[in-house]
């Protein structure tokens, strides 16, 4: 796993989903779920795998997601780097603990560093976007 810079920010949404962990994680780490609620992609969850994240091109973007899986520990961590344009270089984190009414979910995306706000404050509103996305994509699941 990369760390964060000095100086970097980071995001981080948790939620209580009243879902076993094995279920999330299913959505986190199958490519048709995970294309359900975050974006079309080729992810695989192998340490070391190369894959991208991919949405219609907006200007000034091409709308590919670079990423790298860092670490995968079914059914509680899963981590890779996520650069969506040269100059940004982050970590997204899932964390998965089970609570008495199901599991704790926690999104980190970690190292924006000095002058990256407007990717920052994108981010923000993405991840909240999306985690609601998820949870919809469970709720419909098996």
């Amino acid at each position: 796993m990369t760390e964060p810079t000095a100086g970097s920010r980071s995001i981080v949404v948790e939620r209580e989903m009243p879902h076993p962990p094995e279920k999330i994680w299913r959505a986190l780490t199958q490519r048709s779920l995970l294309e359900q609620w975050l974006l079309e992609n080729d992810f695989e969850p192998v340490v070391g795998r190369r894959f991208s994240f991919r949405r219609t091109p907006l200007p000034q973007w091409n709308g590919v997601i670079d990423c790298e899986v860092t670490l995968v520990e079914p059914p509680t961590r899963l981590v890779y780097r996520w650069s969506p344009f040269d100059g940004l270089k982050t970590v997204v984190a899932w964390t998965l603990t089970p609570t008495k009414n199901g599991t704790l979910v926690r999104m980190e995306q970690s190292g924006f560093g000095p002058g990256q706000g407007g990717a920052f404050q994108g981010a923000s509103y993405g991840w909240r976007k999306f985690i609601g996305g998820l949870e919809a994509v469970l709720a419909g699941m098996d």
